[in-house]
């Protein structure tokens, strides 16, 4: 007999690929992906984002399925959490280095990394999961082909004592800090409890 699954809703290989390593101690439920075009929500809350997308997630696939969507945000200190959800909107009209630009007339130069994980059942109960990962915002360094990994310096007390961005780490090692592995490492404990 098959194992039930969770049907992952993503577009972004890189993103189904990490989530899919995050997710393999959970061996009762098969991980799968399912690309699905959502409205983009926008809204400063995130948890209401993500709770919007897993209400439209649920709309378009068959009934019974359990189904995750997540979202993912930076946000800057200096300017009370902007761009946050928008940093996708961002870094399609500006560079990296110009988001770190902005950050030039600020002496704080420090944000937040913020996955947040909505999970609906079989039954259509949702839960909401957050991980967040506090850091420096930097000129880039790394790999450049994940968002904005390589002008995000995850800080010492987040176990990055190297003074990495997450576009230098390698997968593992990001893994082990990232606020998307935090907020699935929680949703992960919940689909092993329950």
């Amino acid at each position: 007999m098959s194992k039930p699954s969770v049907v992952f809703v993503t577009g972004n290989a890189n993103k189904l690929k990490e989530v899919q390593k995050l997710l393999s101690n959970v061996t009762k439920y098969e991980i799968i992906n399912k690309n699905l075009d959502l409205e983009e929500i926008q809204e400063a809350s995130l948890e209401e984002i993500a709770r919007k997308k897993i209400l439209q997630a649920v709309a378009l696939l068959p009934k019974g399925q359990r189904i995750v969507v997540e979202d993912t945000a930076l946000g800057f200190d200096a300017l009370n959490g902007l761009p946050g959800a928008y940093v996708k909107w961002f870094l399609k009209k500006m560079s990296l280095d110009e988001l770190v630009k902005m950050l030039e007339p600020f002496e704080k130069k420090t944000g937040e990394a913020i996955t947040t994980v909505a999970y609906s059942d079989e039954n259509g109960d949702i839960k909401i999961f957050q991980g967040i990962t506090k850091g420096k915002i930097v000129k880039h360094r790394g790999n450049l082909d994940f968002g904005w990994d390589a002008i995000f310096e995850p800080l010492a007390e987040e176990g990055n004592t190297e003074a990495l961005t997450y576009g230098e780490m390698t997968k593992e090692f990001k893994n082990g800090l990232s606020h998307r592995s935090k907020a699935f490492k929680l949703f992960e404990q919940y689909l092993v409890d329950n």
